[in-house]
């Protein structure tokens, strides 16, 4: 659907909402593009391509808020859109927070961040490299099976409106990997995954080489080894790494923050991490796989410094959790066709330390490199942390031979206080992280 189109669609239910009573209405629009390819043992198993265009409303009156949804966009099912939420409205509770984008502080310029890539793939480009990967994989030594490779390439048109002016749109698009290869035979066998994402397509890492890394793991797992439960440092590998981000946001969500139930609710300009941790949170971040150009509420996005020197700077706000915590949003609303906006990271990373993963490891005596992590027991209220896991054993510096049916357990408060960063940050997903040391870790056997 053409801007002018969807512009009109826009002002006539904001226009109509406002004539029913609403007090402040916003509007978000969103066509997605989707294609995804599968295979396994060198047979395409899945192909898949679907296309949607939905429409959001947000109706907002005496401090109450209702969302209603639809894609059947014809003028009379948008006319029922409002009557529904016009009806819904009475019904439900109060709440003192909810508001849209005020006029002042809506988005004025829409920046170039390169995050689409105008040229549309064909099916066989992507049938092609999906089998490429699966088959450098297959080919490793040792690697006797396959769980199959897959593709997926998407392109959204994103649109949002309010009664206050707001009328802004972007573009993103994004290609992502991966396979998964299994080596060894019978009971003993050992699985392993690679994958890769990417903006343009020019810049997604070759697929022979994302099957070569995944069967060459898999193999470098084979024949795995118990160990003893003691306390020793931990080395995570950065694809793992990268959950500590996640406990991390989750722990300082404007919403967490509100109900009080993170275990750093206290902890806004408190270290919380050793002098040599910083954080950053970078919307704007050009080809970022995250970055977008305006939050879900119509703000203008900027990079902000969440922890610097190891102190908490800020929480992640969208404006009704910023209101509850009289602060103000710092742009992190992100937002569905059918429900609220909720404050969301975007591209979050630890950044980089001085050291190379190689000195990282070459530094312990004993210790665990740990490739993959099992089931969830984090406790987000009082921190306590306790995983699954495999990966390799170290010893006097050197990975000597592949782990598992390990359990690592601390308290977040302590883990994030021990952390080491290397020097070896990628950008790969929306949360990356270069190799961490946690130093004394309870390790179960």
């Amino acid at each position: 659907m053409n801007k002018n189109l969807i512009k009109e669609k826009a002002d006539f239910l904001i226009k109509k909402s406002k004539k029913l009573g609403a007090d402040n209405i916003d509007v978000i629009y969103v066509e997605n593009t989707n294609i995804d390819i599968g295979c396994r043992l060198k047979k395409i198993e899945k192909l898949e391509k679907s296309e949607s265009s939905d429409l959001g409303l947000r109706y907002i009156k005496n401090k109450k808020q209702v969302i209603v949804s639809s894609n059947d966009l014809n003028k009379k099912s948008l006319e029922e859109l409002v009557d529904k939420a016009s009806k819904m409205v009475d019904a439900v509770p109060k709440d003192p927070y909810c508001q849209i984008a005020k006029k002042n502080d809506i988005i004025k310029k829409i920046p170039n961040l390169q995050i689409s890539d105008s040229k549309e793939p064909s099916i066989k480009s992507l049938k092609d490299k999906v089998v490429e990967a699966e088959n450098a994989g297959l080919n490793v030594k040792g690697v006797t099976n396959s769980e199959g490779a897959e593709i997926g390439w998407n392109k959204s048109k994103i649109h949002l409106f309010n009664s206050n002016g707001l009328d802004v749109n972007y573009q993103s698009s994004n290609y992502s990997i991966y396979t998964i290869l299994i080596a060894g035979k019978k009971t003993s066998m050992e699985r392993e995954y690679e994958f890769a994402s990417s903006v343009f397509e020019k810049d997604l890492t070759k697929p022979n080489i994302i099957g070569k890394k995944a069967g060459e793991l898999a193999v470098k797992k084979l024949n795995p080894r118990k160990i003893k439960t003691s306390k020793m440092p931990v080395i995570f590998s950065p694809r793992v790494a990268n959950s500590f981000l996640k406990h991390f946001a989750n722990s300082i969500n404007g919403n967490s923050i509100a109900r009080g139930t993170s275990f750093l609710k206290k902890k806004l300009n408190k270290i919380i991490f050793s002098s040599e941790i910083n954080i950053t949170d970078d919307p704007l971040k050009k080809k970022g796989l995250q970055s977008k150009p305006f939050d879900g509420e119509g703000l203008p996005t900027k990079k902000i410094q969440i922890v610097k020197n190891g102190e908490l700077k800020t929480w992640f706000l969208d404006l009704s959790t910023a209101n509850q915590l009289k602060l103000k949003s710092t742009a992190h609303a992100n937002r569905g066709i059918s429900s609220p906006p909720s404050p969301n990271p975007t591209n979050l990373y630890f950044q980089p330390g001085n050291i190379s993963p190689k000195n990282l490891i070459g530094n312990i005596k004993k210790g665990i490199y740990l490739t993959e992590l099992m089931g969830s027991s984090v406790n987000l209220l009082n921190g306590d942390y306790s995983r699954g896991g495999s990966g390799f054993l170290i010893d006097k510096g050197e990975i000597i031979y592949p782990i598992n049916g390990i359990t690592i357990a601390d308290n977040l408060n302590e883990i994030f206080k021990k952390i080491i960063l290397a020097n070896d940050l990628e950008f790969k997903q929306g949360l990356n992280s270069p190799t961490m040391l946690v130093e004394d870790m309870t390790v179960a056997g």
